[in-house]
């Protein structure tokens, strides 16, 4: 039993880093996209007390989004209801990962942040020295590297067609 779920939360753990790093940098290529750099340095000079708003904004969004999830759920609507849901998930991680990196150093001077964030990052070591040694840890790293590197074979082919 201990095996499964060590598997389970290594599993867990590369998905969660892998699709952290993707949308992160999904997030970095839509500001370029839509051409927000200046809010993004503003957030990178803002003060603490503004930096904590703007991390506040991705939980305002995304929590209307959650409340409608939930009542297509409670009609019966389930796969409207879980697929609403995981679209709210992957707009929040964007944004929060987005804002969080741009506003890290402002967020830290909150010693509630501080101590949120110092707990996260303990429990994810901590797990991480669980599963690094378990071969669905390995397999999944190796899994990952590989779909990486098929997704970066794969967009260049795409540009250099595009190019052609």
């Amino acid at each position: 039993m201990k095996k499964l779920l060590l598997s389970m939360l290594a599993i867990l753990l590369i998905f969660e880093e892998w699709l952290w790093d993707g949308l992160t940098a999904f997030g970095h290529l839509l500001v370029r996209w839509l051409n927000l750099e200046s809010v993004e340095q503003w957030l990178c000079q803002a003060s603490p007390y503004k930096a904590l708003a703007a991390f506040s904004i991705p939980l305002l969004i995304v929590a209307p989004i959650n409340l409608v999830a939930i009542e297509l759920l409670i009609h019966g609507l389930v796969l409207q209801g879980i697929l609403l849901e995981l679209l709210a998930k992957l707009l929040g991680t964007v944004l929060i990962a987005r804002v969080f990196a741009l506003t890290k150093p402002q967020l830290l001077t909150f010693p509630f942040v501080r101590i949120i964030y110092s707990s996260v990052n303990q429990w994810l070591q901590w797990a991480h020295e669980k599963v690094m040694g378990t071969s669905a840890y390995q397999w999944a790293k190796s899994w990952q590297r590989q779909l990486k590197t098929q997704l970066a074979a794969g967009f260049a082919d795409w540009l250099a067609k595009r190019r052609g």
